[in-house]
């Protein structure tokens, strides 16, 4: 026996050892699966942007994925009670972003819409931040902005409360947008500066939907992201038929979502005022003068 031995008690355990306390590990919120579907969310919105002024195939498959997605990750959340505030706002960032950029391009490409397209982004970011703002205000910290009652708003608590109410609103919303940016590179009435040259035989018939016009373009510039390079990519642009047939089938769904915006608006902008005069009779400030 050496004179290195430890004495150990009755379990074991050295004498004079030190019971460290077990440290829990933090979760890592940002690593959340819904969360982790949000940045794929992001990078195809980013590919769907880089491809959109001349691309418009590949900038429609890209921009339609990362919609598509955003179902996919409030499922992830429900299947893994991942639910989290950071999710959630990630989540209406990344839609109110891509739709804009989108209307952006549209009042870009069609600058004599652009006051529409610049007022429906307004309306867009007004509406979901005055929603958020007065549920956070009036509603508390951890409560929901879907947490809408029906005695506060019967159509909004329909619309956050039915998964498919709320899915087809969003996605025919988004689709009609796709489908007026393909018209932009496949349809003469949208766009006129795909007609043939007066007096071409051909002008009749590009009229047509289903008929577009192969122009040749007026200048060609290197800069892959100049007018004449997006005149180029329009000549070489798709037929219109299903693009036209996805604007009209979408158009009614996208003007109830804006209707919806609207009373979104309406509706948190009377909360906010409900609170304010609360305050103000307690504060004694409600006296008329």
């Amino acid at each position: 026996m050496t004179a290195e031995r430890r004495t150990t008690q009755a379990n074991g355990k050295p004498v004079g050892s030190a019971t460290r306390p077990e440290v829990k590990k933090e979760e890592n919120i940002f690593l959340f699966v819904p969360n982790l579907i949000g940045y794929l969310r992001i990078v195809l919105a980013v590919g769907s942007l880089y491809f959109m002024p001349l691309h418009p195939r590949r900038c429609s498959f890209l921009y339609s994925v990362s919609c598509l997605l955003d179902a996919l990750d409030g499922m992830a959340a429900r299947k893994f009670s991942q639910s989290t505030r950071f999710g959630a706002v990630l989540d209406m960032i990344t839609d109110r972003c891509t739709t804009s950029c989108l209307l952006v391009f549209l009042a870009v490409a069609k600058p004599a819409y652009s006051a529409i397209f610049q007022g429906l982004i307004s309306l867009d970011f007004a509406s979901h931040y005055m929603h958020m703002y007065a549920t956070l205000v009036m509603g508390g910290q951890g409560e929901s902005h879907k947490n809408v009652s029906a005695s506060r708003s019967r159509i909004m608590n329909l619309y956050y409360t039915n998964k498919w109410v709320l899915f087809t609103c969003c996605a025919l919303n988004e689709l009609f947008f796709i489908a007026l940016y393909l018209l932009c590179f496949s349809s003469p009435i949208v766009t006129p500066a795909l007609l043939p040259p007066s007096g071409d035989s051909t002008i009749a018939s590009s009229m047509q939907p289903g008929s577009p016009a192969h122009i040749e373009p007026r200048l060609l510039f290197p800069s892959p992201f100049s007018a004449a390079a997006m005149e180029m990519a329009r000549a070489n642009k798709m037929d219109s038929t299903v693009p036209w047939i996805l604007t009209l089938g979408s158009a009614p769904i996208m003007l109830v979502k804006q209707w919806i915006n609207v009373v979104q608006l309406v509706k948190a902008s009377r909360w906010l005022a409900e609170g304010d005069r609360d305050e103000r009779k307690k504060a004694g400030l409600n006296k008329r003068r």
